[in-house]
């Protein structure tokens, strides 16, 4: 939620470089940029980046990266609704075991079925 609050603005120019700087540092790196934006050209030739609404590349590209850094297993997420339905967040859950995985799949399946 942070994240889409504070980082993802319509245009990558427009965002902190504070907020920036701690989404790289949550990332591991700048290549969420190429995830979520695109670059266009504007009418006076300046190049500009603007964002792409899709979350759920960056839920699949996070969830590959926690796996990279060393946690086995990593079940798919659950994006978290508001009451009118509309998205939050997404809950995530990495671990080095695979008990917790199968207790923690369990839960997320049952609210998956809620939904």
């Amino acid at each position: 939620m942070d994240i889409n609050r504070n980082v993802l603005f319509g245009y990558l120019s427009k965002a902190d470089v504070e907020d920036v700087e701690r989404m790289n540092a949550f990332w591991g790196d700048e290549s969420w940029k190429d995830l979520l934006y695109k670059k266009q050209e504007t009418l006076f030739g300046d190049t500009q980046h603007i964002r792409i609404e899709n979350y759920n590349i960056l839920a699949k590209k996070f969830s590959e990266r926690l796996k990279k850094v060393g946690f086995n297993y990593v079940p798919e997420p659950i994006l978290m609704r508001n009451t009118k339905n509309g998205p939050l967040y997404y809950l995530f859950f990495a671990s080095q075991r695979d008990v917790a995985t199968h207790i923690v799949n369990d839960i997320f399946n049952k609210y998956r079925r809620t939904l």
